[in-house]
């Protein structure tokens, strides 16, 4: 398992060999990122600010605490919430992101395709597959967020398991999304997509968690977003292929029954007239 998930880091890690050979192709998928950065930013720059009076405003409860046990409180509530908005954060910048920059990522993922070889011949999917994907993302984004609130509020180490809580759900989420484009291009039920994902966890939440972690970063968002595009497309080839080689051959089909033959007539005896 742990091998498995480190592969999903190194497959992120291979996403970033793109800016190499496709230079200029990834510059263009800085600009819908950088798009979303600063409508994010907008967002979450006020819920920064007025966190001390918002946790105030959580826990009137604790007007009447002393010192140091009602900073205290108040510090770990604004850290969840934080870790909450974070996860959120995320996932609406991923899915702003890629409905904004769908014709470069297209682009991304084609080349991608193209270069490892038997690109599928359908694209990866409308502009309005993509926004109703990223519609139902932000709502999946809510409940993460309203999950890791409520994990936040275990006592001593709500905090600590609030915000792992978000990497790890958020990653896991983005991770499929990511996988979506490469998916739709192959037409494949969402029994298929389910059959991929469950026998490749690890690997999955290895590059999901990855991606997470360089968005939280300042500034990781913007010059992951490219990469991460590229190295899902490698990963839902490598869960492709990993299927493909373990899936059990299936039995030769038996031919058809031969059709019964009508009976031949009763010979007439030798002699007979």
């Amino acid at each position: 398992m742990i091998r498995e998930f480190a592969t999903g880091i190194r497959t992120l890690l291979r996403g970033f060999g793109l800016w190499r050979t496709r230079p200029g192709l990834m510059m263009l998928g800085l600009i819908p990122a950088i798009i979303a950065v600063v409508v994010l930013a907008a967002a979450l720059i006020p819920l920064v600010l007025s966190m001390p009076s918002l946790s105030a405003w959580l826990t009137p409860f604790a007007e009447g605490w002393f010192e140091p046990w009602k900073g205290l409180l108040r510090a770990a509530v604004g850290l969840v919430v934080v870790a909450a908005a974070l996860a959120l954060a995320s996932v609406v910048f991923s899915a702003l992101t890629l409905t904004i920059g769908d014709p470069f990522y297209q682009r991304i993922w084609h080349a991608v395709e193209v270069d490892l070889g038997e690109a599928p011949p359908a694209d990866g999917g409308s502009f309005w597959t993509t926004l109703g994907e990223g519609l139902r993302l932000i709502l999946l984004g809510i409940l993460i967020a309203v999950l890791v609130l409520l994990i936040g509020l275990i006592p001593a180490v709500g905090g600590f398991l609030g915000a792992v809580s978000g990497v790890v759900l958020t990653g896991r989420l983005l991770a499929r999304e990511l996988t979506g484009r490469a998916f739709d291009a192959r037409e494949l039920s969402p029994a298929d997509r389910a059959a991929l994902f469950s026998g490749s966890r690890a690997r999955v939440l290895g590059f999901g968690v990855a991606t997470q972690l360089c968005f939280l970063i300042p500034g990781g968002a913007v010059a992951i977003m490219p990469a991460a595009v590229a190295g899902s497309t490698m990963l839902a080839r490598d869960m492709l292929a990993r299927t493909s080689a373990t899936a059990p051959s299936l039995p030769a089909t038996p031919p058809p029954p031969a059709a019964p033959q009508a009976p031949h007539p009763p010979r007439a005896p030798l002699g007979a007239p």
